[in-house]
């Protein structure tokens, strides 16, 4: 059965490049760098340090967003055109088409970590760039995962959308909202209690994006091979949880 899963990632990853994705890469790489130059002219201090501070976290953006994006159009453009009910009604495992999907996604997200990873060797060793290219590639990979599970839940391209986004968003800040939440007061209210206690349970599930991909790798040259594991840790886990959770609504639709 690898055969098929192998040939619905080529086709994925082909209507990628068909639909000019490596094109809009190249422009938001182009548009950051331009950027970045231009606020490197205008800081009197440290000028190269926010420039690399700056460059690694638009191009993060960019990266996440256009892979959601992509993801979640594609998807709804297969099911449009019947796409899904040809491709379920073959005889193979329903499986074997989300690993595919999945497959091909994964494949994609390696366009932008290449590229974008090569543009962070402007301004740090080649480890660190590598580390930082890594970590963007394990991101985006956790994002396609979830942007899958949103668009065979819910079905529909702005929800979907919205649910990608908003996980992202979430996954980023729920630290420093812990933090927020046990620094404010030694003595809190029953409600303060109860929105800190819901706020680790979404530390606990959501995956702590805002450890990966950090612009002071780029910076000051921190990132360590203990980082690095603790990234492909939390990737191979939640990448995991995600297509068994995105595998258990494929079968549960009457397509």
């Amino acid at each position: 059965m690898m055969r098929p899963a192998l040939t619905i990632a080529r086709y994925t990853l082909l209507e990628a490049l068909r639909n000019r994705l490596l094109w809009l890469l190249l422009i938001m790489a182009a548009g950051a760098v331009a950027v970045s130059g231009f606020l490197n002219e205008l800081a009197l201090t440290e000028s190269r340090q926010l420039q690399a501070a700056l460059l690694g976290a638009v191009l993060r953006l960019a990266a996440v967003f256009l892979i959601a994006t992509f993801v979640v159009t594609s998807m709804a453009r297969e099911a449009n055109d019947k796409g899904l009910e040809l491709l379920l009604a073959l005889p193979m495992p329903r499986a074997v088409y989300l690993f595919g999907k999945l497959a091909g996604f994964g494949a994609l997200a390696v366009l932008p970590a290449l590229l974008f990873g090569a543009l962070g060797l402007f301004f740090a060793p080649p480890a660190q760039a590598a580390l930082w290219a890594f970590s963007l590639l394990c991101e985006c990979w956790i994002v396609a995962a979830f942007s899958v599970l949103c668009m065979l839940t819910l079905s529909q391209v702005l929800p979907a959308l919205a649910a990608a986004f908003s996980f992202y968003l979430l996954a980023r800040v729920v630290a420093a909202l812990q933090l927020l939440g046990h620094a404010s007061a030694t003595v809190q209210s029953a409600s303060q209690r109860a929105l800190n206690a819901g706020i680790d349970g979404l530390a606990l599930l959501l995956p702590h994006l805002d450890q990966f991909t950090r612009s002071d790798w780029l910076v000051y040259h921190s990132g360590s091979g203990a980082e690095f594991a603790a990234i492909a840790t939390q990737t191979a886990i939640y990448v995991a949880l995600l297509a068994a959770a995105a595998l258990f609504d494929l079968h549960r639709k009457a397509i």
